[in-house]
């Protein structure tokens, strides 16, 4: 077998990035149709395919160099990547390319010989040094008054159908903006910029942009929705930072949005949510390989700038991952256990299918997202002993000390929460009765948002559900998670005699995927007055009626409204 040239593998990596961006955008410029459409199942498989799509492109290429080349040498590789750099000079999307060359490289060395001389461990694209804001947005000047300037973005905006009512969704801006932005707004000294590209997810459509003024900048987002009678209509407008944060939260499905210059692009989305990190905002809008990049080099920095250790995760020890973190950091690092306890039905081939199950399906912001990792090396003095003695107990087929590293074989990054049960134990012992209701109704209509999204959480005990800094409840173990409308939902028989209820075991058959709702109440028997809240708000899940409504639903293809704002600031229509 001949061996090709470092120019000729630089090629065959670079024409196979641009096809997959070419792909990627053909996918993403769909989903404006779909909203036009109100096909909204449409655009759910449209995220699932442009996820899949990373794989398939990275795939294709690793076979076909390895269908020319048996074993490349180090010193190969160096010339490799030095031709790519020069090939891809002037993308604009240069950053995107290079984690596609990383991804082809640990493809085809299993992810081990990582080096910065091989793969851009270190990023070589100076994008953002050439921001042009005229080319990520329009500006809107206030000199001809606030009326014609919304009038104009309005028709800037416009879709294939028609504004349901133009003037009265301006009459709605209008006083929100008298109401609450009148600070912000003077007629000589303030713009309007406007992302060019509108964001789409599941069934809204978001206008996103910013106020600006000399001292100030004040981000908004216009949500539009589709009446589905052929119309369109601005449902709110979003200016609390926090607020807009959560539309570009963790927790949610993928924006499809079409963008030319990613690294200008997240410059300017990181300037209205600084909050979020570059990496959030990059897998926000579908790069998700590309936040997985950031990520990992804002971590290795933040290792070299630090001292703590790693250490076992606070909380109860799952019964399959076991979870560790570095209290620096707000990520926790999770690995599968060599083996189960005998009331996890699953192996670990299944628990891996799951979490592929959660990135590929609506998170419907109920669900972590996941960065998967595979070979990841840290420094060994950086675990605490008791840490290192957990991993090599349950997880030693993961786990490979070497040197002064140890490689983590296979497992996942997931952002950091205070776990559900330990919040509530905090607020019961605070007597703070407001919060552990917030709590309890948040964990109810996690569970229902789920539900609506096709998702049944399978393990609810508290333990599984996280609380993030903006008070929201989150599930985030996925072992026993499936679809909704693969459950069998039944009511508990009447026992025939006393000594069957009294017995330990079920006096009635249980066949795979049957659920139980009525025995959901053990989630709340330990503590009365977290029963009295959960009874209250959310009784209705413990009534397999409750469940197969739902289920019917879903099953019909219905995709229910998940709003990701309060439904209180919703305008009148």
């Amino acid at each position: 077998m001949s061996q090709p040239n470092a120019e000729w593998i630089a090629c065959l990596i670079r024409d196979g990035f641009s096809d997959y961006r070419e792909k990627f955008e053909t996918i993403t410029r769909q989903a404006k149709s779909c909203f036009e459409a109100a096909d909204w199942q449409a655009i759910q498989r449209l995220s699932a395919q442009r996820i899949d799509l990373y794989k398939v492109m990275v795939d294709r290429v690793s076979q076909q160099i390895r269908a020319r080349v048996e074993v490349l040498s180090s010193s190969w590789w160096i010339s490799v990547k030095a031709c790519y750099r020069e090939l891809m000079a002037g993308y604009q999307d240069a950053e995107l390319g290079e984690t596609f060359y990383n991804s082809v490289y640990c493809r085809l060395h299993n992810h081990r010989e990582i080096s910065d001389q091989h793969m851009f461990l270190c990023s070589h694209s100076r994008a953002c040094e050439a921001l042009d804001i005229d080319h990520v947005c329009r500006t809107y000047h206030l000199t001809e008054g606030l009326v014609v300037c919304l009038s104009q973005l309005m028709d800037d905006y416009r879709f294939e159908i028609p504004w349901e009512n133009k003037r009265r969704d301006m009459r709605n801006l209008l006083r929100y903006i008298r109401r609450y932005l009148s600070d912000n707004i003077a007629v000589d000294n303030t713009v309007i910029q406007v992302v060019r590209s509108v964001f789409y997810r599941n069934k809204g459509a978001y206008i996103v942009g910013r106020v600006r003024g000399d001292n100030h900048s004040l981000p908004f987002i216009l949500p539009v929705l589709n009446n589905e009678s052929g119309e369109v209509y601005i449902d709110t407008v979003l200016t609390d930072e926090n607020d807009v944060s959560i539309i570009f939260s963790f927790t949610r499905a993928y924006f499809l949005v079409a963008v030319d210059v990613p690294a200008a692009f997240i410059h300017f989305l990181h300037s209205l949510i600084p909050m979020k990190s570059i990496a959030e905002l990059y897998s926000a809008i579908g790069f998700y390989k590309q936040g997985k990049a950031e990520f990992y080099r804002d971590y290795i920095q933040h290792l070299e700038n630090s001292k703590d250790q790693f250490e076992i995760a606070p909380g109860t020890k799952g019964m399959v991952m076991t979870v560790f973190t570095l209290p620096s950091y707000p990520v926790v690092f999770k690995v599968i256990k060599d083996s189960f306890s005998s009331s996890k039905q699953i192996t670990r081939h299944g628990v891996i299918a799951k979490y592929q199950l959660v990135k590929r399906h609506d998170r419907a912001g109920r669900m972590a997202d996941t960065q998967e990792f595979i070979n990841l090396t840290l420094p060994l003095k950086r675990f605490s002993d008791d840490l290192l003695a957990e991993l090599l107990n349950v997880a030693t087929s993961s786990i490979e000390v070497v040197g002064d590293q140890v490689v983590i074989k296979h497992m996942w990054t997931e952002r950091r929460m205070i776990p559900l049960n330990i919040y509530l134990d905090e607020m019961l012992r605070q007597d703070n009765e407001q919060a552990v209701y917030l709590a309890i109704n948040e964990f109810g209509q996690c569970i229902k948002e789920l539900a609506a999204a096709n998702i049944f959480a399978g393990d609810m005990l508290f333990k599984n559900f996280g609380v993030t800094r903006h008070g929201r409840v989150v599930f985030y173990d996925y072992d026993e998670i499936l679809y909704l409308t693969e459950c069998h939902f039944r009511y508990i028989p009447e026992p025939l005699y006393p000594e069957q209820e009294m017995a330990a075991e079920p006096w009635y058959s249980v066949s795979t995927n049957d659920v139980f709702p009525e025995e959901f109440s053990l989630l709340t028997a330990c503590d009365k007055r977290i029963r009295k809240v959960f009874n209250e708000l959310h009784g209705d899940l413990l009534d397999p009626g409750w469940w197969i409504n739902i289920q019917a639903e879903v099953s019909r293809g219905a995709i229910i409204d998940l709003y990701p704002y309060r439904k209180a600031c919703r305008f009148s229509r």
